[in-house]
């Protein structure tokens, strides 16, 4: 479940846009994120331990992004696991264990790297302190709420988002490279939609 904590955090997070020299670090972050409004594509995550010596684990898959409250992130590699929003749930559904587990979406009462990446510009401004630490590189430090990372970097590559970097509170580290990126596809709501399959467990976290 760590990592499905992980994941959770790191989905959602490709953007497209252009800024200005003179505004501040969190001002062009902010133009950079409004700057789409659906996108889809590939990832490959690696986790680090806190030595950063070795990979602990890698895994690949596919995203996709829908503003505001829609998403997918699937695991498709080693492992099956799909995290969906549908506007009202997050679904997380084990595909090889057969296991589903449903939140409501608005139940998060902890500000969640997902309102970061999802480009909401009230707790960018008041809960983070953002600085740019390199070409295209974003570092986002919490200054409050309660998230489950210690900092997040966002990593641009010609104005769009090509890798993400979370550290946990525990010091370990998961990089994401972003692939194949399509800033304007073309999703609507009711490819969100999610149906748990016939005979799955099922843990309804909402009743």
């Amino acid at each position: 479940m760590k990592s499905l904590t992980m994941i959770c955090a790191l989905i959602v997070g490709i953007f497209a846009g252009g800024v200005r020299a003179e505004q501040g670090a969190d001002e062009q972050l902010i133009a950079l994120l409004q700057g789409f409004e659906q996108l889809q594509g590939g990832f490959v995550q690696t986790q680090y331990g806190p030595d950063e010596e070795a990979a602990v684990a890698t895994s690949r898959g596919t995203f996709r992004l829908l503003k505001p409250r829609y998403f997918s992130w699937r695991i498709e590699d080693p492992d099956r696991q799909l995290v969906l929003a549908d506007g009202e749930f997050i679904w997380h559904h084990d595909l090889d264990l057969e296991t589903v587990t449903r939140r409501p979406l608005s139940s998060q009462d902890a500000v969640s790297p997902l309102q970061v990446l999802g480009g909401d510009t009230d707790i960018l401004r008041s809960d983070f302190d953002i600085s740019v630490t390199g070409k295209g590189r974003f570092r986002l430090q919490p200054t409050a709420g309660n998230p489950g990372f210690r900092e997040l970097t966002l990593i641009f590559s010609d104005s769009t988002v090509s890798g993400m970097e979370i550290v946990d509170n525990l010091g370990q580290r998961l990089f994401i490279e972003l692939v194949d990126v399509q800033t304007t596809p073309v999703l609507r709501p009711a490819d969100f939609n999610f149906t748990p399959p016939a005979g799955a467990d099922l843990f309804f976290h909402d009743q």
